[in-house]
């Protein structure tokens, strides 16, 4: 044993994100348990896989007790696709990715200008369909950039053009945009506890809004982040006349350029701003998980400065240090000092980059590696 007393330890808590490209996040918290146990055959191992809203929160919500709920619904570029939310009781976690997310596209192709939050839209409603009066709604990893106008679409607003007709989807459309109208909304939604989960505090516009920090990671030119940017300030304009003032007060709010700005459109259906970990983690039932625990694992494929900035591992580790447990971390790359992880709450970390540094070989191989890994934990804090 180099590290902590193994007396002390009973009871592992798992904790980590997906590492993404490679294992989910139940797959992380199986391959840990793997590992652990192969130096400590019949080791009390909790898993409570996590998500900070964006992809993964569905499955994270499923492996904590959720029942998944699938329908088709409309995806980024209008065709038909599977999309699940997750239903506890009459509560429902929605995952905006499920039905606009990136990986939805066809392989290396992007629709930075067109893509379409109509679907999510879609799914909101079937949530309220199966019951829901509290609503999580989890945004991240988006294919789009519209605002979330599609999502408002699918849920009775209307948004038209100088002719009277719908414009047509995507961000670069609001350009044409002339008049806006609210009033057919789902009026479900004045009785329904809905939260707006995510990691970014982004404004919808502006240098740090949507387009410009968000719109190169889906395939838009400097050009195209102009346009949508202006589309977009366009459209905050178009329904300030429509809604009043709130609809600007809005777009400049703390999350609003959530997922191309869906977080916009989430806040103009009266959702409520949570940073998203913290939210999931309450969600899960994070907190009696933890208080059993002697020793919590957390982690996600790359600990880096953007961990830091509300992402699950960062969220784990603030919970853990709170309530006075050791907490160290699992990780394809690391790209922070200790001291930084220190700071954080992450006693060390231990990345798969440490037994195999050629990223073409760790990915295909995370599962093997992170067992490996998982082993020299228990070596280091349980044998």
């Amino acid at each position: 044993m180099t590290d902590g007393a193994a007396t002390q330890v009973a009871h592992v808590l798992v904790a980590a994100d997906k590492f993404k490209g490679s294992l989910t996040a139940v797959q992380v918290a199986e391959r840990v348990t793997a590992g652990l146990r192969k130096v400590v055959p019949g080791l009390s191992v909790e898993a409570l896989p996590v998500a900070d809203g964006g992809d993964g929160t569905v499955a994270a919500a499923v492996a904590a007790g959720f029942d998944r709920h699938e329908v088709r619904v409309t995806g980024p570029v209008g065709e038909t696709v599977t999309a699940a939310f997750a239903l506890r009781d009459t509560t429902a976690v929605v995952e905006m990715a499920e039905a606009s997310g990136l990986q939805l596209l066809p392989a290396g192709t992007f629709a930075a200008l067109t893509a379409t939050t109509y679907g999510s839209g879609e799914l909101l409603r079937a949530a309220l369909d199966a019951g829901a009066t509290t609503i999580v709604f989890g945004v991240g990893g988006s294919a789009t950039t519209d605002g979330g106008a599609g999502m408002l679409a699918a849920l009775g607003a209307r948004f038209l053009d100088a002719a009277g007709e719908p414009v047509g989807p995507g961000g670069a459309a609001l350009a044409a945009l002339h008049s806006a109208d609210l009033s057919g909304l789902d009026p479900r939604f004045a009785d329904v506890e809905f939260i707006l989960a995510s990691d970014v505090d982004n404004p919808l516009t502006g240098p740090k809004g949507a387009p410009a920090v968000y719109g190169p990671q889906k395939g838009a030119t400097p050009e195209d982040v102009e346009t949508l940017d202006a589309a977009l300030a366009h459209y905050a304009l178009v329904l300030e006349k429509a809604i009043g003032p709130k609809a600007t007060e809005l777009a400049a709010s703390p999350g609003a350029g959530g997922a191309g700005g869906i977080g916009y459109g989430a806040l103009l259906l009266g959702a409520g701003f949570r940073p998203g970990i913290e939210l999931m983690l309450d969600v899960l039932g994070f907190a009696p998980a933890l208080e059993r625990a002697t020793l919590v694992i957390t982690g996600e494929g790359s600990l880096d400065e953007q961990t830091l900035h509300g992402k699950a591992p960062a969220g784990v580790a603030a919970a853990a240090r709170a309530a006075g447990k050791e907490v160290v971390a699992v990780c394809g790359r690391l790209a922070l000092p200790p001291e930084t992880l220190g700071a954080a709450g992450i006693r060390r970390a231990y990345p798969l980059s440490a037994l195999e540094p050629d990223p073409a070989k760790s990915i295909p191989n995370a599962g093997p590696l992170l067992e490996e890994v998982a082993s020299h934990i228990a070596r280091d804090f349980l044998a």
